[in-house]
């Protein structure tokens, strides 16, 4: 691989990272925020879900567009919207402003998670998007690493208003980045092939596609069980299991180093069974791990170490499901890339945004729900996997794609 190769995946990742790193130094705060601003947990919770809700509609939007206009145009309007807004999420007086300003950060953000994956898709395909996938999503992923942590040490120290205040920063930093590192991979003919009309019957063209929507909502329902525990997690450990917002942010960065370090498999392991037969093996045994957690909190056990230890296992085997299923659902749909990311950006945060307001109907206190928020999605996963990827056409495509690149 070139140097350009990895300088892609740099910048790639590091745009992609920065609506993640402003849930993920968050969520710390999440108890101090309703303490000091007078509010319940679920209206804590509505502001995370109001971001969430806005990253995933956001990108319906940006995807066309970038197919449009080009690639870098709608990133530099999403990170300054981003910005101004966290500069007004570090100033809101209560929580129904906090949430609102939330939703327009969330609307900001989105065009780092849906036009990368596009650009990934304008350069490579098959093993070779993989492997640049994966290494964006190491790059993507040191956000659920280090943010957590980044974020209670902030807190401790200036209180939980000087985390937007940080992400505004990041912000500024990845406008720099994109304006001298970043090169147009739209060309303008390509721009000139596509209007509203054209996006439209793209996402018509996408939304009867059975197959790229069966691998979406694979990769959807394994990432909305990993939100049902993002968005409880600070809940149940600090306030169920008495961990400090310290101890709290080492926990989830555990998960996320076990997601980081397996998804960096993915393009050896694809190269050597095909993608498909991977994702297979790999939300079978996502799904049976999370599973088994679930069934072991029901016979009783609320062991912590357990848990943890039993998430780190099951993140390891999502980290090669993201990645891959997103590369087999744009596979074929190239010259709409930017509209197919969107849409599965959109299904996907939605998704998991459904699955937290549902979680959310259930907290009691306890790590039951937050277990059943888990594992139901990941057995979802499991059963879209074995319907969409059992014909021939997958087979044929992931053999197709060892062969090219083994041959």
């Amino acid at each position: 691989m070139n140097s350009s190769f990895y300088k892609n995946a740099l910048v790639l990742g590091l745009l992609s990272a920065i609506g993640p790193f402003a849930i993920d130094m968050y969520l710390p705060a999440l108890p101090s925020i309703g303490v000091t601003l007078n509010a319940s947990t679920g209206a804590v919770q509505a502001s995370l879900m109001a971001f969430f809700i806005s990253l995933g509609i956001g990108q319906l939007i940006y995807g066309p567009v970038s197919d449009m206009f080009g690639r870098k145009p709608p990133l530099y309007f999403g990170l300054t919207l981003f910005g101004l807004s966290s500069i007004g999420c570090a100033l809101a007086p209560n929580i129904h402003i906090l949430v609102a300003l939330r939703f327009l950060q969330g609307l900001g953000a989105s065009a780092g998670m849906v036009v990368p994956r596009a650009v990934v898709r304008d350069l490579h395909t098959g093993h070779d998007a993989a492997r640049l996938m994966s290494l964006l999503m190491l790059v993507f992923s040191v956000s659920p690493i280090l943010a957590p942590l980044t974020g209670s040490l902030l807190i401790e120290w200036a209180g939980w208003r000087s985390v937007f205040w940080a992400v505004t920063i990041a912000a500024a930093m990845a406008l720099v980045l994109l304006f001298t590192s970043q090169r147009e991979t739209r060309s303008a003919a390509e721009q000139a092939q596509s209007d509203v009309r054209s996006a439209l019957r793209a996402y018509w063209l996408l939304l009867r596609d059975k197959h790229f929507l069966g691998l979406v909502f694979i990769g959807a329902f394994g990432i909305a069980s990993f939100f049902a525990y993002l968005a409880n997690s600070s809940f149940v450990l600090i306030d169920h299991y008495g961990l400090t917002p310290r101890q709290f942010s080492l926990a989830f960065s555990a998960n996320a180093a076990a997601f980081i370090g397996v998804s960096q498999l993915t393009g050896r392991l694809g190269k050597r069974f095909g993608l498909a037969p991977m994702v297979k093996v790999a939300v079978t045994g996502y799904a049976a791990v999370l599973t088994a957690l679930l069934l072991v909190n029901l016979t009783g056990n609320d062991s912590l170490e357990v848990m943890l230890a039993m998430l780190f296992i099951g993140y390891g085997f999502l980290g090669l499901v993201v990645p891959t299923s997103a590369v087999l659902a744009l596979e074929e749909h190239g010259a709409i890339a930017g509209t197919a990311s969107a849409l599965m950006g959109t299904l996907q945060f939605v998704t998991g945004a459904a699955t937290m307001a549902l979680v959310g109907v259930f907290v009691d206190g306890t790590a039951r729900p937050m277990l059943a928020g888990i594992a139901g999605p990941a057995l979802i996963s499991l059963t879209f996997t074995w319907v969409t990827l059992r014909g021939a056409k997958y087979h044929h495509m992931s053999t197709t794609i060892k062969d090219q690149h083994t041959g």
